[in-house]
């Protein structure tokens, strides 16, 4: 078994409802079995699958500090003072990483939206800059790519309003160089999370895309 259970959805929208430390401490033995047992199995299941991406990607399967994000908030600079997500989030990182700003493959699991992704979520400067220039120098390398992200793939995340320093207004791939964030998603149904054979059928959509993680490692100098 590789996948998820229904049960796990089901403790998620309770959690979005009773987002609460006694509630969330009455029900602990529930978010252990029905949410973290499985993420951490499908972890430890998707390991191999990972190493056939690339070897350079940590699968961690351990309860903190490893590939499986925690499920308290950092509420410290946030209006929104609830002490728990009400998310499953799995961050396969590069190993030459040391935070969820690392390349990586992710895994997003939520009642109302479940999705597969990978790419770089803000890159400080230093490697934002790196990857607009690999962009620049390399832009029918970039468009062969970009061009087989299709629905259900796509790109999300923040850009800038204004042209990057250093790249003129009129250049053919400005959309693209104004991204603060380089991430593709796709969109997964609870069925295919909640299937057997899940951590197989990660791989084979996670498979689809990657020469564009290749791409971005080559931009910041580290192995793919």
């Amino acid at each position: 078994m590789s996948g998820f259970y229904p049960d796990s959805f089901e403790f998620l929208e309770a959690l979005s409802k009773n987002n609460n430390k006694p509630w969330f401490d009455e029900n602990r033995e529930k978010y252990e079995y029905q949410v973290r047992t499985p993420a951490l199995e499908f972890i430890e299941a998707f390991a191999f699958n990972l190493s056939r991406l690339s070897p350079h990607f940590i699968a961690l399967p351990k309860k903190v500090g490893g590939s499986l994000m925690r499920v308290h908030r950092d509420t410290r600079f946030s209006k929104d003072k609830t002490p728990y997500k009400t998310n499953v989030g799995i961050n396969f990182r590069h190993e030459a990483g040391k935070d969820v700003h690392s390349p990586s493959f992710y895994l997003h699991l939520a009642q109302d939206e479940c999705f597969l992704g990978m790419g770089i979520w803000k890159p400080d400067s230093q490697a934002l800059s790196k990857i607009r220039d690999h962009i620049d120098k390399n832009q029918k390398k970039w468009v062969s790519l970009t061009s087989n992200i299709n629905e259900p793939w796509h790109f999300v995340g923040d850009s800038l309003v204004r042209p990057p320093r250093g790249f003129d207004k009129a250049h053919p791939l400005l959309i693209d160089l104004k991204r603060k964030d380089f991430i593709i998603l796709f969109g997964l149904s609870k069925d295919q999370v909640c299937s057997p054979n899940f951590a197989d059928e990660a791989y084979k959509i996670l498979k689809q895309q990657t020469e564009l993680m290749a791409f971005l490692c080559k931009a910041l100098d580290v192995p793919f």
